[in-house]
């Protein structure tokens, strides 16, 4: 285990002391949540990210030493293990080298060098491979012609001498290694048009880059261009270096007899065994690197989603676009209940515009609507167009805002939307999707399969059990730092929240419907399967509006309520002081006078600890996506038509890639920044400078018409 702490210390660059302290509370059943937010002092303040990265690398270590294990009881098993090989295998970190290190030991299916052994060519390989003997190759060879194993002649005793040489060649794990680091530095990629067909892949019909430089992305696109038939790749080896390093190792001197059969032996070897398992494997690592990469970006991009900020206290009226089919309306209430539904048809082939207005101002004043959310599908410009000028004639201040609609279909269609809507149609469930992603992203989304969120690249082509398994962490993380109010949170957000799982989500809803309004936190203990240590993992994070306690409308934990009471009381005030408007503020400003290290002391408590509960009795109730950029609200609309270069608008950031983000500008498409046009600096990576859910401001530098593309830079000052 100490070898396992020190590769993961130097791998994040924490200190070991941590990393110990960390498996010991995941080892205990805690979960990243819990550990990220109420064991600060154990862990020396780690982050959620960290700890995850901790969790993953921590079981890939595991497991790499239950291979270990296995491997060395395998290689005993054939009586071949020595105390050099054991130590081998025990100094190896990576998964790939220690298969290569079992990769002679492995049973194989029958090859021409397990052929050449039956033969009894063994003996005379070793001969030709140790290069001692004097005595002429071709007479000790005569030794071997045994006509009942169908060895007639001196060249097919050493022909079949020399596959098993090129075996043991390829088999060899520090050969292996060395040529890797060689491709990995040296090699190209090389990509030619498969078939005659236009296609997304065009820009790689004749193509070629060096491993060493390919960003993620194309690596990706690459693979996704040869699985469709539109392209061939090649990988360029440094064939003459890898030729040249294996002759060097090998050969001992270039004058002896055994020169010419073992280069070309080295070259069979190559050529035959080596380089297609080695071509196999780079590929492999290579997507394998983009993968993660993406699911990064992924992640990355799906957590500034859900933390985007809510629109509280407005009845939001949820306007799904379409053409045929008409445009789907639902209107929620300031709490999400669905108020009333309709269809209407503004849009082709219909067009009935002042039939569509008539009846959306008859809602908006029957419901007093402040806000429309219209989802950015399709029809979702000319849905803009009629929505803009249709508010113009609405008395009273009424806007919109363009809503991602990514996942809505598959959420109207799931098992979920028909256990809360079983008598609204599937078409209509999706209108109060993205009205409700308005009101509240975080509650919302987290009814949806996170992959089906649609920010990333290439998300249908990575490892689909690992982006699950980032996605689920990403929302469990979000989640988790919001809280959850317990009497309103529907089983689907409940379930991510630490120590609850979709049995006990389900169970504290079916208890609140029978029980009414939970009251405080310690209630939860009496639903069914919510013992003692979900509790404990979960308490913190459960919200308690108007309940017994004000310390539950904040994220102090039960453990920490003595602390918490004991400090106000040190200032001259009671728990049930939090709820006065009044006393708060007083209590705010004689806080923030607190000398941390003394108190922590007096209170026999740690400073972090000390610090968050400061921070949390502060703000009762305060919510962290406050600080997130709020949604654009929009009263009139932009016509891709009026555009023009140099125009400088104000967007929302809706998607980041590895080359750049896509901003909504209000025209149909969004707009590119590419990574170039983000910066007057260099930067590696966009997820530097923007965030999804940002507002930027942005020039345009460049329109398509004809494809509909506008190219934006936010370098606005040039």
């Amino acid at each position: 285990m100490d070898k396992i702490f020190k590769k993961i210390a130097d791998e994040l660059n924490i200190r070991e002391s941590q990393v110990e302290a960390t498996v010991k509370l995941i080892d205990d059943g805690n979960t990243i949540p819990f550990i990220a937010r109420y064991r600060k002092e154990v862990t020396g303040n780690l982050s959620d990210e960290i700890l995850r990265e901790l969790d993953e690398r921590l079981k890939y270590l595991r497991n790499l030493e239950t291979r270990k294990e296995e491997i060395i009881r395998l290689i005993d098993e054939q009586g071949k293990l020595t105390d050099e090989l054991t130590i081998k295998i025990a100094g190896t970190m990576v998964l790939s080298e220690l298969e290569d290190i079992y990769r002679p030991f492995r049973p194989k299916k029958r090859t021409k060098a397990t052929i050449a052994k039956e033969k009894g060519l063994e003996p005379l390989s070793e001969i030709i491979y140790l290069q001692n003997e004097k005595k002429d190759i071709y007479e000790i060879a005569k030794e071997y012609i045994n006509e009942e194993k169908e060895v007639n002649t001196v060249e097919a005793a050493i022909a079949g001498a020399c596959d098993i040489i090129a075996e043991n060649i390829a088999d060899d794990a520090d050969y292996r290694k060395k040529i890797k680091s060689l491709c990995f530095r040296e090699a190209v990629i090389e990509t030619k048009q498969a078939k005659e067909e236009q296609s997304p892949y065009e820009m790689y019909y004749d193509y070629k880059e060096a491993i060493l430089k390919m960003p993620s992305h194309r690596i990706l696109a690459i693979n996704r261009g040869e699985k469709e038939d539109f392209l061939k790749v090649k990988l360029v080896k440094p064939e003459g270096k890898i030729l040249d390093y294996l002759r060097g190792k090998i050969i001992k001197d270039n004058k002896s007899q055994f020169n010419e059969i073992l280069s070309n032996t080295i070259e069979d070897s190559f050529k035959r065994l080596i380089e297609p398992s080695i071509e196999r494997e780079i590929r492999n690592d290579l997507s394998e690197k983009a993968e993660e990469q993406a699911i990064k970006v992924f992640g990355k991009n799906a957590k500034q989603l859900l933390m985007q900020p809510p629109i509280k206290n407005m009845t939001v009226m949820g306007f799904d676009p379409a053409y045929r089919t008409g445009c789907k309306i639902a209107v929620i209430d300031r709490t999400g209940k669905l108020l009333d539904t309709t269809t209407v048809y503004p849009t082709e082939p219909q067009n009935d515009v002042e039939g569509a207005k008539k009846t959306l101002k008859a809602l908006i004043e029957k419901h007093k609507i402040n806000m429309i959310a219209i989802g950015n599908g399709t029809a979702s410009r000319e849905s803009e167009a009629f929505v803009s000028d249709m508010i113009k004639e609405v008395p009273g201040e009424i806007y919109y805002a363009i809503v991602s609609e990514a996942g809505a279909s598959v959420y109207s269609a799931s098992k979920l939307a028909t256990e809360e809507y079983p008598d609204i149609n599937v078409s209509l469930r999706g209108a109060i999707s993205i009205a409700r992603r308005l009101q509240d992203p975080l509650s919302e989304l987290v009814k949806i399969d996170p992959k089906a969120i649609g920010v990333g690249q290439y998300q249908h082509d990575v490892n689909q059990k690992k982006l699950s398994e980032s996605l689920t962490g990403v929302v469990e993380d979000a989640v988790n730092s919001v809280g959850v109010d317990v009497n309103t949170a529907t089983p689907s957000l409940l379930s991510y929240v630490s120590g609850i799982n979709n049995t006990i989500a389900k169970n504290i809803v079916k208890y609140r419907d029978e029980n009414g309004e939970i009251k405080e936190r310690k209630e939860l203990l009496k639903v069914p399967k919510l013992g003692q240590v979900a509790y404990k993992q979960c308490a913190g994070f459960i919200r308690i509006i108007d309940g017994k306690n004000p310390l539950e409308v904040t994220g102090v934990h039960p453990e920490s309520y003595e602390v918490a009471e004991k400090l106000l009381t040190n200032l001259g005030y009671s728990v049930e002081n939090l709820s006065d408007k009044n006393k708060l503020s007083e209590i705010k400003e004689n806080l923030s006078k607190v000398d941390i290290s003394k108190t922590a002391e007096e209170l026999n408590v740690g400073t972090l600890t000390l610090k968050d509960i400061i921070d949390e009795i502060s703000k009762p109730g305060r919510d962290p996506r406050e600080n997130m950029p709020k949604p654009i609200l929009r009263s009139d609309v932009l016509k891709f038509e009026d555009l023009q270069e140099g125009m400088t608008l104000t967007g929302t950031v809706r998607n980041v890639i590895d080359f750049g983000a896509f901003v909504d500008v209000g025209v149909k498409h969004d707009g590119l920044v590419h990574i170039s046009q983000m910066a007057d600096r260099y930067i590696k990576n966009p997820s530097e400078v923007v965030s999804v859910g940002d507002i930027v401001k942005v020039k345009v530098i460049g329109i398509d018409k004809e494809k509909q593309k506008v190219s934006l830079s936010m370098k606005i000052n040039e």
